[in-house]
C-alpha cells in the first residue's frame, strides 16, 4: 500500500471509530459532521474529501465493522458459506471452538464497539446483514438438518437471542469468565449437560 493510500485508510478508520464513539452517546440523526471531525481529530475538508454525507460514513463504518469482525475468523471458516450443500453436517455446527473462540475474542477485544452496535443495530444496517445471512447461510444449513421451512426463523431467533443474552451478561460482568468457560456454557445451553458415562 502506498503511503498516501495508507494515510487515507488511517483517516477513514479514525472517522469510523469517531462515529462509533458518538453512537454510544446519541442517536445517529443528531450526529453532526463537526462532532465527527472533532472526535476524529480531522478538519471538515478532510471529512468531505472522504464522504459527501454522514450517511456515506455510516455505510463505510458498517463495512469496516464487518471486515474487522471477519478478520478474526480463519479463511476456511469464512469460506464455509460457499460449501454449505456439500460439506459434512458436523462442519455446519457453529457452536464449537472453531467459531465461538474468534467470535467471543472479537467481542472481548471490542467491548465498547459491540455496545454501540447493540444500541444501533437498525441504524448500522445489521438487520439487513442478518436477513442476507439468514437467506444465504442459516436457511440452507437448517434445510440440511431438515427443519421445516415455516419454523426456521423461530429456530434462528432462539439461538441468536440466547447467544446474545449470554454475551450481554458476560460483558455486564466484565468478561469475568474466560472465553473457554463461556464457550462451554453456550454449548451446554444448546446441547445439554453431558454427564460422564452417559
Amino acid at each position: 500500500m502506498k503511503s498516501c493510500e495508507s494515510k487515507y485508510f488511517k483517516t477513514a478508520v479514525k472517522m469510523d471509530l469517531a462515529l462509533i464513539s458518538l453512537l454510544k452517546k446519541k442517536s445517529f440523526d443528531y450526529i453532526t459532521v463537526s462532532e465527527i471531525c472533532k472526535t476524529a481529530g480531522v478538519n471538515r475538508s478532510t471529512f468531505y474529501l472522504h464522504y459527501e454525507t454522514v450517511g456515506d460514513l455510516l455505510e463505510e463504518t458498517t463495512r469496516y465493522l464487518l471486515t474487522d469482525f471477519l478478520s478474526y475468523f480463519s479463511t476456511d471458516t469464512q469460506a464455509i458459506a460457499h460449501n454449505l450443500k456439500n460439506c459434512p453436517l458436523d462442519e455446519l455446527v457453529f457452536v464449537g471452538e472453531k467459531y465461538l473462540t474468534p467470535y467471543l475474542t472479537y467481542i472481548k477485544d471490542h467491548k465498547e464497539v459491540f455496545g454501540a452496535v447493540l444500541l444501533h443495530v437498525k441504524t448500522l444496517g445489521f438487520d439487513e446483514v442478518y436477513r442476507r445471512m439468514f437467506e444465504n447461510i442459516f436457511n440452507p444449513i437448517l434445510e440440511r438438518f431438515h427443519y421445516p421451512p415455516k419454523d426456521r426463523q423461530y429456530v434462528m431467533m432462539y439461538y441468536l437471542n440466547g447467544l446474545h443474552a449470554i454475551v450481554c451478561e458476560w460483558l455486564k460482568n466484565g468478561c469475568d469468565k474466560s472465553i473457554g468457560e463461556l464457550s462451554q456454557i453456550i454449548s451446554i445451553c444448546i446441547f445439554g449437560w453431558k454427564r460422564d458415562g452417559l
